[in-house]
């Protein structure tokens, strides 16, 4: 397939210059955040005797070069831009007529215009291009690494790739591990980058909270969120998880033209991928007046607010994932059908490794590992009953230190609820 790509040539470093003087970026070193990263990566491959990682989910492609192009996109549309990683060599494969967008990276050796294999690009030659995209890859990774038992990390692509690169004897695992490994434990200077996109968006959530009133609707609120995200160079929310009232219960209602009535709960979960890309992912519920909360709104905050500082309060360093299910919160029997999910997850560009699980689930779904530091990760509570009116939402953000935990979300609390 023809590659047409007219940017080989642009080398304009305006755009980084840009970008790296943001004023959210005071008193960061973005180039070592950078290179921790590259270096994690490259940790986690050499553990598990990868010789290269073909990286393209767009997160993924951030975390390990800092290389961000139309994310939401990538993320649909694979492979428009993928990675190559080798223990010495990063080529970056990027989307056509955006190859300038990576200048001025130190993690990215060498840019090239990406070969799409997808059956949008390539209608009815998918199999023929898949097997092309196929071969071409693994010639550019033997020429890195030589042909001696390849072993090929391959995440988020066409099945019919995977499928060529084994029948070319290549030995293809599961990228996503040693990535998600590398990611879940954070520098000290990638920790800068986390709290300023919890700071953005706390003052956001600030003038959402503002702009509550009976007459509004959810939407209407949802969008002051959004626009307060973006001029402050967030990303993008990853999620709608914003509702009122009887939408309150169960939870998971995305934002809606519901028009938020007199007296209603309103919840709010932030899943902001924020500056830097870095997740802001804490929870808070409202109320929209104008009378005081009810008996029963206080109740089921005052309960969530109990799991959210019991579980905070248990976590440690060195802990097991099954220590942790064990000693969480109990949930009562009221509010089991409406559990969250989870109880716990780490936190960093995403929701990432690990997940811990409340004590119920974790027989079927659960697994074992240890909570180190520098782990990030957010403890989540959502109170409801099974046909109950309304529900609470709460989650709060927090760093796994030597000695325990430090809490990095900040917003406060509805002393009205409490």
């Amino acid at each position: 397939m023809a590659l047409v790509e007219w940017h080989l040539d642009n080398t304009d470093q305006a755009g980084v210059d840009i970008n790296e003087n943001a004023p959210e970026n005071i008193g960061i070193e973005l180039q070592s955040v950078r290179l921790y990263r590259l270096e994690q990566v490259r940790k986690e491959m050499a553990n598990r005797d990868i010789s290269a990682l073909i990286l393209s989910d767009p997160v993924n492609i951030r975390y390990t070069t800092g290389a961000r192009n139309m994310q939401v996109f990538s993320a649909r549309n694979t492979p428009s831009r993928y990675l190559i990683v080798t223990a010495d060599k990063t080529i970056l494969y990027e989307f056509t007529g955006c190859l300038h967008l990576a200048n001025g990276l130190e993690t990215i050796d060498e840019v090239r215009p990406a070969k799409t294999a997808s059956f949008v690009a390539a209608g009815p030659h998918i199999v023929e291009q898949e097997k092309v995209w196929a071969r071409e890859t693994l010639s550019m990774i033997t020429q890195l690494v030589g042909e001696s038992k390849l072993k090929i990390g391959l995440e988020r692509m066409n099945a019919g790739v995977a499928i060529e690169l084994a029948a070319l004897g290549v030995k293809v695992v599961d990228a996503q591990e040693p990535v998600e490994m590398a990611r879940s434990i954070k520098s000290n200077e990638e920790l800068k980058c986390v709290i300023a996109s919890l700071q953005a968006t706390e003052r956001a959530v600030g003038i959402l909270r503002e702009n509550i009133r009976p007459g509004i609707t959810e939407n209407e609120l949802w969008s002051i969120f959004h626009q307060q995200i973006i001029a402050q160079n967030g990303d993008y929310i990853e999620t709608r998880l914003m509702n009122s009232g009887e939408r309150t219960n169960p939870w998971f209602q995305e934002s809606s033209h519901k028009i938020i009535g007199e007296n209603e709960l309103i919840g709010l979960d932030t899943d902001v991928v924020g500056c830097h890309g870095y997740y802001s992912d804490f929870s808070r519920t409202f109320h929209s007046g104008p009378d005081k909360p009810s008996q029963e709104q206080k109740t089921l905050y005052k309960t969530a607010y109990e799991q959210i500082q019991h579980n905070i309060n248990i976590l440690k360093p060195g802990m097991s994932f099954r220590e942790y299910a064990e000693k969480a919160w109990n949930i009562p029997d009221e509010y089991h059908a409406n559990r969250y999910y989870l109880s716990a997850h780490g936190c960093g560009m995403t929701g990432e490794y690990p997940y811990l699980y409340h004590h119920a689930d974790f027989p079927d779904a659960g697994y074992d590992g240890i909570i180190l530091p520098n782990m990030v990760v957010c403890v989540e509570s959502y109170i409801g009953k099974k046909g109950g009116r309304e529900g609470v939402k709460l989650e709060e953000q927090l760093l796994i230190t030597e000695q325990g935990t430090e809490l990095l979300s900040n917003y406060p609390f509805e002393e009205d609820l409490l």
